[in-house]
């Protein structure tokens, strides 16, 4: 069984988080963070993205949540999708954007909620989807699941809802 890294878990578990995400692809690869959420040695590649902080707009929120992960400055474009995923004891509503471009130089970047030293930054790549896939289950977000190829990742139904137990 996962463990979820105890700071996530005290910072997040318990209660439902409503949180952006931004899908952008360049050449037939998408953007991921690889997130060191149930240890270092289990990673979880997923778009960039987090919390919506207070008084902060969905827009906003991603484009801070782009810039702490990957250095990059992002033009966020229009809506695609939302997501619910419950994986006790996490629980988020997350909110799909397209990103139409980014500048700047991609970098690991860190999350600011989170001490230094349980940083879950671990990486930032571009990769294919044939790449992702080749990863063991549950170490990619479900999303990289319901689709053929990364461009129907624009083409997903509206609302998407992943229900995890864990065994």
């Amino acid at each position: 069984m996962q463990t979820l890294n105890d700071e996530v878990k005290n910072l997040y578990g318990g209660n439902v988080r409503v949180r952006v995400s931004g899908i952008y692809i360049v050449q037939d690869q998408v953007l991921l963070v690889n997130h060191s959420l149930y240890g270092k040695e289990q990673p979880f590649w997923s778009p960039p993205g987090g919390g919506i902080l207070f008084g902060e707009t969905a827009v906003e929120a991603l484009t801070r949540e782009v810039r702490e992960e990957t250095g990059l400055e992002a033009e966020i474009g229009d809506f695609l999708f939302v997501n619910e995923h419950v994986r006790p004891p996490l629980h988020a509503i997350e909110l799909f954007f397209g990103i139409k471009s980014v500048r700047g130089k991609i970098s690991k970047g860190a999350d600011p909620e989170i001490s230094p030293a349980n940083q879950i930054i671990e990486d930032v790549q571009f990769l294919r989807l044939e790449e992702i896939r080749s990863f063991p289950p549950g170490a990619y977000h479900s999303i990289f699941s319901r689709v053929q190829s990364l461009e129907e990742l624009f083409r997903l139904d509206k609302f998407l809802s992943q229900l995890e137990t864990l065994i």
